[in-house]
């Protein structure tokens, strides 16, 4: 696997619904994630088998968040702007000084290519810092056919 980097990008401007969630502990995550999943039926989105979006939506999310509290520093706020044009997610952490770095030439089985990831399942991706917090943030398609992924 080449080099990646995680571009400093500032966030694209997004219009949409907004949902968030404040997480403390990786515990959490799974109740997020179920929430997210919730919310994305209450706008009438298809369930998983007929469409994998909204589950690629899921697991990006849940990298960015879990990333952000295990190499971040509490409290992480995941924020979903769910548009028209898609979802932009953008995952806070207080730590600003610790920019994104994907794993560089390391065995899958050891973890760590949750960035790699995001950066596939992604139309763009970035990061930046703004008021003390570090925002790492991605775009993803509510469809999945005639999908780009994000030059990196």
């Amino acid at each position: 696997m080449g080099r990646l980097a995680w571009p400093l990008r500032p966030l694209p401007d997004g219009r949409g619904e907004v949902w968030r969630w404040e997480l403390a502990d990786l515990s959490e995550l799974p109740a997020a994630r179920a929430g997210l999943r919730s919310r994305l039926g209450t706008v009438g989105f298809p369930v998983p088998d007929e469409d994998t979006a909204g589950e690629r939506l899921v697991l990006a999310f849940d990298e960015l968040a879990s990333n952000a509290l295990r190499h971040g520093e509490s409290p992480v706020v995941a924020t979903v702007v769910a548009g028209s044009g898609g979802w932009l997610l953008d995952v806070s952490d207080r730590a600003p000084e610790s920019m994104p770095s994907p794993a560089v030439d390391r065995d899958p089985a050891q973890g760590g290519l949750g960035l790699h990831l995001v950066a596939r399942l992604s139309v763009a991706h970035g990061w930046y810092v703004d008021e003390g917090c570090k925002h790492v943030w991605a775009c993803l398609p509510t469809t999945v056919e005639n999908r780009t992924p994000a030059l990196t």
